[in-house]
């Protein structure tokens, strides 16, 4: 199942993955139907989650139904019990918009939804994320995740977002964080996407982050946070909902 999940994540691009899972998901959701874990995003509960990972395979970490990860299970708690983004009424930017987000948020009652990506069938503005098509102080809220260790200039695009960003506004900006790393690496040379992949982890990846993302944040003007939800959550949750114990969720303000 590893060879087989590494081998499709590696060969098909990801806008057809995203359209494709559209007509896979039911049959694989019916298939591990159960009770061990649960998917707090749609509240399905299943006897295991799917393995994912294009360098390393993680085992146990894919919701069948959402097709979440540690990280956007993470977050969707986060929203739901410690900000008021799906409760008042305010203007969202979504980066990249993952699938298990999209519905909820289009079709949410109070958020003024704009999606964004050069790439994805999902956006609703086709966009370089360095030089964006909206005003200065547009969003109240603005998502950006797993989307910056793909910029080569990626502190301007962190410039750009808190542009965009309103007074007051916040912003959540995922990245694949090293914790136990203090520098980010990153080397221009290394363009070869296998390289990239056994270096930085993903073969579109082009850095890996250290400890000083949360400087490099503070630098383009942000006020931020390093926010460890787990801990608040417990163990028991952690593994019912199959998060990554100790992941840290930059939450930035302007």
């Amino acid at each position: 199942m590893k060879k087989l999940f590494k081998f499709f994540l590696n060969l098909i691009p990801r806008p057809w993955l995203i359209s494709a899972s559209y007509y896979v998901r039911p049959l694989i959701t019916w298939w591990y139907r159960g009770e061990q874990y649960e998917d707090p995003i749609d509240g399905k509960t299943f006897k295991s989650f799917l393995p994912y990972g294009y360098e390393k395979v993680r085992e146990n970490v894919l919701s069948p139904s959402t097709l979440s990860l540690e990280r956007h299970r993470l977050l969707w708690l986060y929203l739901k019990h410690k900000t008021d983004l799906l409760s008042r009424p305010q203007k969202l930017l979504h980066f990249a918009p993952e699938q298990c987000f999209y519905k909820r948020f289009r079709q949410s009652k109070t958020i003024n939804y704009t999606t964004t990506d050069l790439n994805s069938p999902l956006a609703d503005v086709s966009a370089d994320i360095c030089n964006l098509p909206f005003a200065d102080n547009e969003f109240d809220f603005i998502l950006c995740n797993h989307v910056l260790e793909h910029i080569p200039d990626d502190f301007k695009a962190m410039q750009e977002i808190y542009r965009v960003l309103k007074p007051g506004g916040k912003a959540i900006l995922q990245i694949p964080l090293d914790n136990d790393r203090d520098l980010t690496f990153e080397d221009d040379s290394i363009t070869d996407p296998k390289k990239r992949a056994r270096i930085f982890g993903q073969y579109d990846h082009v850095r890996v982050y250290g400890m000083d993302y949360f400087d490099r944040l503070e630098k383009a003007g942000f006020t931020v946070a390093a926010v460890d939800y787990t801990k608040e959550l417990g163990a028991q949750q952690v593994d019912r909902y199959r998060l990554a114990a100790g992941e840290l969720i930059p939450v930035v303000s302007k």
